[in-house]
């Protein structure tokens, strides 16, 4: 697959589980707007330099967890065979699409073990912003942003294991930034429109559809013919041959 369909199918990944977002992230969100002053919540043209803070912090921190996993894994994908790596990241990549499938279709919630592991990170992060609150300014929404993009969630977990395939720091960095701002509309919408949305991803149907063609997904990552279904691997893979011939 291409860059641009890689990261057009990051975006809808976050867009079809934005449900599991509202359900995990609204109360945050709405707990974080009952915090401000009442003459900023009732106003949307003052809200939203805080919506849009709490948000870029969030996907920021995607971003750089994304490049921290895209550089990790090209450095231990290149000292394998780069058939053998392409396989690697082929595997580790379709196998979470399918558990993230499941986990947004509710068939099995095996992403949940690792939101637990997560959780004790979270413990160790989570005090930082209570020194945060109040919020009284958008930098304080930028800096509680930056915090919250690492609660744990088996939805970004299983988008980081995507970003293993990525091939380097900029492509993991991209495809975790992609995967954010599809999960923005259910964050950040506010008003009848978001209600209407928040209502229709919660129906069960919705879920299991979005589960559905999230697991279609996983399938023809690791069913692929000629071995695409890696994505962008390659590039993560055949550039240390090429350095190391060079050195030769």
């Amino acid at each position: 697959m291409t860059a641009d369909v890689t990261l057009v199918s990051a975006f809808l990944v976050g867009l079809l589980g934005s449900a599991h977002c509202l359900g995990m992230c609204g109360g945050i969100v709405g707990a974080l707007t009952l915090g401000l002053k009442d003459d900023i919540r009732r106003s949307p043209v003052r809200l939203y330099p805080y919506l849009i803070a709490y948000n870029a912090g969030r996907i920021a921190t995607y971003a750089i967890a994304g490049a921290a996993v895209g550089y990790l894994s090209a450095q231990i994908l290149r000292v394998a065979p780069p058939a053998e790596a392409r396989l690697i990241a082929k595997l580790v990549t379709g196998g979470f699409m399918l558990l993230l499938g499941f986990y947004l279709a509710g068939w099995w919630p095996a992403l949940t073990a690792l939101e637990k592991l997560g959780g004790k990170l979270w413990v160790r992060i989570e005090p930082f912003g209570r020194k945060l609150l109040p919020v009284r300014h958008p930098a304080q929404a930028l800096g509680l942003g930056l915090l919250w993009g690492w609660l744990p969630c088996g939805m970004v977990y299983a988008a980081l294991a995507w970003a293993l395939a990525a091939g380097n720091a900029k492509d993991g960095a991209l495809l975790m930034t992609a995967f954010g701002l599809g999960t923005l509309p259910m964050l950040f919408a506010v008003g009848a429109a978001a209600r209407w949305l928040g209502q229709f991803v919660q129906r069960p149907w919705v879920r299991r559809a979005a589960g559905i063609l999230v697991i279609l997904f996983g399938l023809y990552t690791l069913f692929a013919p000629g071995g695409h279904g890696s994505h962008k691997v390659g590039s993560a893979i055949t550039t240390p041959d090429h350095s190391q011939h060079a050195m030769h």
